[in-house]
């Protein structure tokens, strides 16, 4: 409770509260007593296994796994939003399941939020849907309630 009255700390007489170097002076100490040093001037280096953590954490096992998290990246659903002018925005879809039938789900979309759309077809992303104004709420919603997709494997992009 005295830490604000500008009392000195119990680390040392000439070590202040915030000085960086009485944190670096404790430190040091801290090190060579956890070492067992004899000679406070020596400092002793860590081995590689003293450092490791408890687990046998292997870092390029974890690499591995992010190559395959990229390439089942073609099964999420992407929903975008992008500005056209004004307040004007277009809503797309992407990432559907190759086995629905698009012009069918966008003609669910346009019922469901009273918009218009297209389906288009992008050189990189395949089959596109498009729609007018800012739907993605209510695309993700729709997507899971109809079972179409799960909401795990949704993206939803935008500012």
């Amino acid at each position: 409770g005295d830490e604000g009255r500008g009392t000195r700390s119990t680390r040392g007489a000439g070590d202040d509260v915030g000085s960086e170097r009485g944190w670096q002076v404790a430190r040091r100490t801290t090190q060579i007593r956890a070492s067992g040093g004899s000679d406070p001037g020596q400092l002793r280096m860590s081995s590689i296994e003293e450092l490791a953590p408890i687990g046998g954490f292997d870092p390029f096992k974890d690499v591995e796994g992010e190559e395959k998290k990229e390439a089942s990246n073609q099964e999420y659903v992407h929903i975008r939003v992008q500005q056209r002018n004004g307040r004007k925005s277009i809503t797309t879809v992407q990432g559907l399941q190759k086995g629905f039938d698009y012009k069918k789900v966008l003609k669910a979309f346009k019922k469901e939020f009273c918009c218009n759309g297209s389906v288009v077809e992008d050189k990189e992303h395949g089959q596109v849907i498009q729609l007018q104004g800012d739907q993605r709420k209510n695309v993700s919603h729709f997507l899971v309630e109809e079972g179409i997709c799960k909401a795990d494997l949704l993206k939803i992009h935008g500012f």
